[in-house]
C-alpha cells in the first residue's frame, strides 16, 4: 500500500522529465551558437571572385558556398585549378579496383578528376568555360617552389606521370615548363585578364604541400602585379592537425578555426542556407575519386559556414609586428602528423616557437624546438627575398640546412659557404643570422621552417610574410 502511494505522489514527475528527455532531445538537434565569434564576409554586387584550387575538390571543400552565393547574385566567378590531382595513388586504387602504376594511366586519371571538377561545378552553378586548369604536377609543386627557378632546364617533375612539363591537353598553357617563374607567369595572366576583386586560395598554414605551394605563388604573382591592381586575398583551410572536429557529415556544427590559430588570425565567415550546405554535399559527391576513399573529411566542412583568414593584412598586433620586420609564432601545436608511422612519430622533433626580426643589416630566427636534434632529424629554415624592381627568379632562395653536428646553407641547388650565416646552438633552441644582403637587399621576405626525418617532413612552421621596413 505504501509503495502505492509513494508512486502516485511521484506521478506528477512523469510530465516534467518527459519534458526534459524532449528539451534535451531537441537542444542537441538544434544548432549550436558559434564557438568562436568571427566577423561576416559580404559579397557585393560589385565583386569579381577567382577561387584558386589546389586539386579538384578543394574549390568545393573550401568555397562551395562562396561560390553558389556569386552565383546566385549574379557576381562573376571564375575557378582555377592548380593541378589534376593525378598524384592521389591510394584515390585511384579505391576507384580502379587495381593498382595504377603506368605513366599514362596516372594522366588519365588526372583526366578523370578534371571531368570530375567540371561536373562539382556544374552543380555550383558555374559554366566549365569559367574553369581553367594549369595542370602542374600533383605533390610536386612545393619542390618547384623550393628548388626550381631561373636559368636551366626544368629539373622538377609530376611523382607519378614523370613530365616535367604540363602535360594536358587543353591546359591553360600544355607544355608549360615545370619552373616557378612559369607557375607565377600563368597566375598573372589569369589575374591580369579576368580583375578579380577578391581571391580565394589555400592556406599558407594547411599541411598539403601544393596547398602552401599555391599560396606562395599567388602572392608573388599579385606583388608583380600590385601596381595595377589590389584584390583582397582570402586563404581557406583545409588540412590541418586534428581538424575539424568532429570529423563526418555534421551540417548543425559550425566550423570553427583550429584552437591553435584561432587568436593569431582575422577570421571572417560566409552563412549557408540548408540549401546551399546540400548542394554542397552533392557538389562534393560528385569527385567520386576522392569521396570513395576521404570522404569522412570532406563532409566535415559541409557546414553552416565557411572560413577565411590569413596572417597578412589582419588589423592585429601580430600583423603590425610583421609589417615592421618582426613574426612571433608562439605555442605552434608541435605535434605528428597523423598520416607519421610509429617509427616516424617516435622520431618526431617539433617546433615550438619562431621569433624571426630585423636587427640592423640582419634577418635574425630564433626557433625553439621540442627536443635537441639528433642524428636523424635535421631542421631547415626557408628564407627567399623579394624585391618589385628584380625578378623574383633571380632573388636568392635560402635553405638553412641544420643536423645535430652540420650547417649547409643552399640557395636552391647551389650550395654557399657555412659562414654565409651565422649560428648559435643552445640545448633546443637555434639562433640564425642571415644578411639581408645575402637574400638580394629584400623588400618583404618569405619564410617557413620545418623537421624532417630523411626525405619525410615531419613538422612546419606556416610560411609568413616579413616588411623589411625603409626598403620600399
Amino acid at each position: 500500500m505504501r509503495v502505492r502511494r509513494g508512486l502516485a505522489a511521484c506521478a506528477w514527475l512523469l510530465p516534467v522529465l518527459a519534458a526534459v528527455a524532449v528539451w534535451l532531445w531537441v537542444g542537441r538537434r538544434r544548432k549550436p551558437a558559434p564557438a568562436f565569434d568571427v566577423e561576416p564576409l559580404a559579397l557585393s554586387p560589385a565583386d569579381r571572385v577567382l577561387v584558386l584550387a589546389p586539386h579538384p575538390d578543394d574549390e568545393t571543400v573550401g568555397c562551395g558556398g562562396v561560390i553558389q552565393q556569386c552565383v546566385a547574385a549574379g557576381i562573376p566567378v571564375r575557378i582555377v585549378f592548380f593541378t589534376n590531382g593525378d598524384n592521389n595513388e591510394l584515390s585511384f586504387f579505391v576507384y580502379r579496383k587495381r593498382p595504377v602504376l603506368e605513366f599514362e594511366s596516372v594522366r588519365g586519371m588526372g583526366l578523370v578528376r578534371h571531368d570530375e571538377a567540371v561536373a562539382a561545378a556544374g552543380l555550383l552553378g558555374v559554366a566549365p568555360t569559367n574553369l581553367v586548369f594549369l595542370g602542374y604536377p600533383d605533390s610536386g609543386t612545393l619542390r618547384i617552389w623550393l628548388a626550381h627557378w631561373g636559368a636551366g632546364r626544368p629539373r622538377a617533375h609530376g611523382p607519378l606521370t614523370l613530365a616535367t612539363a604540363v602535360p594536358y591537353a587543353g591546359a591553360f598553357r600544355q607544355g608549360a615548363p615545370y619552373k616557378g617563374e612559369e607557375i607565377v607567369a600563368d597566375l598573372a595572366s589569369v589575374i591580369r585578364v579576368f580583375r578579380p576583386t577578391r581571391i580565394f586560395v589555400s592556406h599558407p598554414a594547411d599541411q598539403n604541400p601544393d596547398h602552401r605551394a599555391l599560396y606562395l605563388f599567388t602572392r608573388v604573382a599579385l606583388w608583380d602585379l600590385e601596381q595595377d591592381l589590389r584584390p583582397e586575398l582570402l586563404p581557406y583551410l583545409v588540412h590541418f592537425h586534428r581538424w575539424p572536429q568532429p570529423r563526418g557529415y555534421h551540417p548543425e556544427q559550425f566550423l570553427a578555426p583550429p584552437a591553435d590559430m584561432a587568436g593569431a588570425i582575422r577570421w571572417r565567415s560566409v552563412t549557408l542556407s540548408s540549401r546551399q550546405m546540400a548542394a554542397k554535399r552533392k557538389a562534393i559527391r560528385a569527385h567520386r575519386t576522392q569521396c570513395e576513399y576521404a570522404g569522412r573529411l570532406l563532409f566535415s566542412f559541409v557546414r553552416a559556414r565557411e572560413l577565411f583568414g590569413d596572417y597578412t593584412g589582419a588589423p592585429s598586433a601580430a600583423e603590425t609586428a610583421a609589417a615592421h620586420g618582426e613574426i612571433r609564432d608562439a605555442n605552434l601545436p608541435a605535434e605528428p602528423p597523423e598520416e607519421l608511422s610509429e617509427d616516424e612519430r617516435a622520431a618526431f622533433i617539433g617546433i615550438r616557437s619562431r621569433h624571426v626580426r630585423i636587427e640592423g643589416a640582419n634577418l635574425v630566427v630564433d626557433l625553439e624546438l621540442s627536443q635537441p636534434l639528433d642524428p636523424t632529424v635535421a631542421s631547415s629554415i626557408y628564407v627567399f627575398g623579394y624585391r618589385h624592381d628584380r625578378p623574383f627568379a633571380e632573388m636568392p632562395k635560402l635553405q638553412i640546412r641544420l643536423s645535430e653536428a652540420r650547417c649547409a646553407v643552399l640557395d636552391q641547388a647551389a650550395e654557399l659557404p657555412a659562414d654565409a650565416v651565422r649560428v648559435v646552438r643552445q640545448a633546443g633552441r637555434i639562433g640564425v643570422s642571415i644578411p639581408l644582403a645575402a637574400l638580394g637587399g629584400p623588400q618583404r621576405v618569405l619564410t617557413s621552417v620545418r623537421t624532417s626525418l630523411g626525405f619525410v617532413p615531419l613538422d612546419q612552421a606556416p610560411w609568413r610574410v616579413l616588411t623589411v621596413a625603409g626598403s620600399e
